[in-house]
């Protein structure tokens, strides 16, 4: 006695209608009233009766349906306790690097969904710049990684994540521009600025240059934004960045002006091409092709 069919059954029953059971179960009304025949025939008795175009269970057809749910419900209840047992023997080890970010939240999130699925899996987080996660990732000593764009990407599989990072100017609380709400790009020209030292960025910055028509004065370059706070407090300069990787830092003392017009760019998550990945990996990367792959 095959389960799908103790389905079939149960849903004409709980219907009393073989149109509205077949379109519950998402099959067509022909394939469930063969399945039910047949069914009947190999039991040996009839299970319903029509009566005013509805379908009644028989004497037999009642007495199934108790045992039926019966062995459902085991059923059900066997397959859940076989998945929290596979899930809890599954192990393996997942190493990420990420970038400071609001799409750090995004990863913590994931993480949290897998060692709940998963709790024999292990994990690593690196935390740094896009160059220092990708020299990483080249090398094999991380499994995936979250960059922040623009980044050159064309060495990896990518996922873009949907969350946007808002650039702008982080300037100190006993500055004239502290009073200001956002800044516009053009009004840069006139500020010693502090930049991204990476490459891809510097182009970005040149291109908003070039737009405006005005050269900006950049009076110096770093990796990793906290190192910058100390600068930027002493009044050496203010530095561009994201949003995500000042919120929350020395609110007291520093203040995040967003850019007008509106900057935005997106992180994505990237991993080598052509790299067998391991179990517990693929299943960690499922997890965000699931959440935000269109």
């Amino acid at each position: 006695m095959e389960i799908r069919l103790l389905r079939y059954f149960l849903a004409a029953a709980e219907e009393r209608n073989v149109s509205r059971a077949a379109r519950a179960l998402h099959i067509t009304q022909p394939t469930l009233s063969r399945q039910l025949k047949e069914f009947e025939e190999s039991l040996g008795a009839e299970l319903f009766v029509r009566q005013n175009k509805e379908l009644v269970l028989t004497e037999a057809g009642q007495f199934l349906k108790s045992r039926a749910e019966e062995i459902l419900e085991l059923a059900e209840r066997t397959e859940r306790e076989f998945e929290d047992q596979k899930k809890t023997l599954f192990s393996g080890h997942v190493s990420i690097g990420c970038v400071e970010a609001d799409n750090s939240d995004t990863v913590a999130m994931m993480l949290e969904e897998l060692v709940g699925d998963y709790p024999q899996v292990t994990f690593t987080i690196f935390s740094g710049t896009s160059d220092m996660i990708v020299e990483k990732l080249e090398k094999g000593l991380l499994d995936l990684a979250v960059l922040l764009e623009p980044v050159d990407t064309k060495q990896f599989e990518k996922l873009v994540l949907p969350r946007e990072e808002r650039w702008g100017l982080l300037v100190s609380r006993e500055s004239f521009l502290a009073a200001q709400d956002a800044i516009k790009i053009a009004d840069l020209a006139g500020i010693p600025l502090l930049s991204s030292s990476r490459a891809e960025v510097q182009a970005m910055i040149e291109s908003w240059s070039k737009e405006q028509g005005v050269p900006f004065q950049i009076v110096g370059r770093f990796n990793l934004i906290f190192n910058v706070f100390p600068l930027v407090e002493n009044h050496v300069g203010s530095a561009l960045g994201i949003e995500g990787a000042v919120s929350n830092q020395r609110s007291d003392t520093l203040k995040f002006l967003p850019l007008v017009p509106e900057v935005k760019t997106n992180c994505v998550l990237v991993w080598k091409k052509n790299r067998e990945l391991s179990p517990a990996v693929s299943v960690f990367l499922q997890y965000f092709k699931d959440a935000f792959e269109a």
